[in-house]
Parts: structure tokens; C-alpha cells; sequence
């Protein structure tokens, strides 16, 4: 199988694993409902507006156009990746990445429209009255909790974010570059440089 058609297998897989995740807990789960799985692991269903870990810096819109543009970058720079013949490892990994924030950019684009709201009660699949939300305005899903720390008055100490599939693809694929392959992101910012440096006459 060529890298191309591996890269394009692992960010459908990605993808169909994060929505899966998502629209199960968006359909079984009210807003703050929390499932015990062990005693260090919960699945708790909150929503966000923001980016990886509920952090929320800038505007809803501004926030969805950026991923879009983000995640095009990223495909551009895996099919110049694939050209040069690039690590799959390194290659791999950098569809990690665009597959966490395609996984995001989804919920965004079309949740709002698709699902009722989930404040005191279940969410509905395209409900008769419409969507909580217009295009582009849908909120994150997140459901990943590991509360592996606490204090003696039952707060989380470590590890209090709450985060989805997405989120979780973007993470490793970071650490993987930071550990494995530091020198191939080095070099292609170090191309960009080059390429940004108008010679001197």
C-alpha cells in the first residue's frame, strides 16, 4: 500500500472514530452526565467553543475559519511531503494531526445544525425544531476524563481537562514529532526560511 493511500486510511479512520465517540455520547448523554469507567477514567460529556482541552481565546467564527484553513495547509504540506519522498513515519504523523483537527472542524461546521441542545436532557438527531446553533457555530464534544490526581477535598488535581478523540490525535502526534522527528520539522521550517529570503545583489 503506497503512503498516500495509508495516509488517507489513517485520517478516515481517525475521523470515523472521533464522531463515532462523539454522536454516541451527543445521543445517550445530557450536558454534565458522567459515566464512571474506572476510578481514574470517566466518560463526562461537556461542550466547548474553543480549541484542544476547552480553551476558548478567540471568537467562535474566527476559530472555525482558522482550523479550515489549518487543515488545507496541512493536507497541501503532506502531498509536498509525499513528492519529497519524506519519512511515512514523519508523514504519518503529520495526518495525525490534520485528522484531530478535521475531527473538530466537523462539530463546528455541523452539530449546531444537526442536534438539539443538551441542557438538562438528551439531544435529538435533526429535531423538528431545528439545531441549537446556525453553520459554523456548533460547539466541540468532549468526553475524555482522567481524574488521576486529587486532593483530600475530592478535586482534580491531575488531570482536570476534558477532551475528545480529536484533541487526543493532535497530542500524540506532537509528541511524536518532538521525539522522532524533530529533524524533519526542523528542516522544512528551515526551507520556508530560505524560501522567504530575497537574495542580495
Amino acid at each position: 500500500m503506497s503512503i498516500t493511500k495509508k495516509s488517507i486510511l489513517l485520517i478516515f479512520l481517525v475521523l470515523f472514530i472521533d464522531q463515532a465517540v462523539k454522536i454516541y455520547v451527543k445521543l445517550h448523554f445530557a450536558l454534565g452526565d458522567h459515566v464512571d469507567v474506572f476510578s481514574w477514567f470517566q466518560i463526562y460529556f461537556i461542550e466547548n467553543n474553543g480549541m484542544a482541552f476547552g480553551m476558548e481565546l478567540i471568537g467562535k467564527l474566527f476559530l472555525t475559519l482558522f482550523r479550515i484553513i489549518a487543515v488545507g495547509l496541512l493536507a497541501y504540506y503532506i502531498h509536498l511531503l509525499v513528492k519529497k519522498q519524506a519519512r511515512a513515519g514523519y508523514i504519518l504523523t503529520i495526518s495525525l494531526v490534520l485528522a484531530g483537527a478535521a475531527g473538530n472542524i466537523i462539530d463546528s461546521l455541523f452539530y449546531g445544525i444537526i442536534f438539539n441542545d443538551s441542557y438538562g436532557h438528551i439531544a435529538s438527531f435533526l429535531p423538528d425544531g431545528g439545531g441549537y446553533a446556525s453553520l459554523f457555530y456548533g460547539r466541540v464534544v468532549d468526553m475524555l476524563y482522567f481524574p488521576i490526581i486529587k486532593n483530600s477535598a475530592g478535586q482534580t488535581i491531575f488531570f482536570s481537562p476534558v477532551f475528545n478523540i480529536a484533541d487526543s490525535a493532535i497530542s500524540v502526534a506532537v509528541g511524536i514529532i518532538l521525539l522522532f522527528f524533530r529533524k524533519e520539522l526542523n528542516d522544512s521550517l528551515e526551507t520556508k526560511k530560505e524560501k522567504n529570503v530575497e537574495p542580495i545583489e
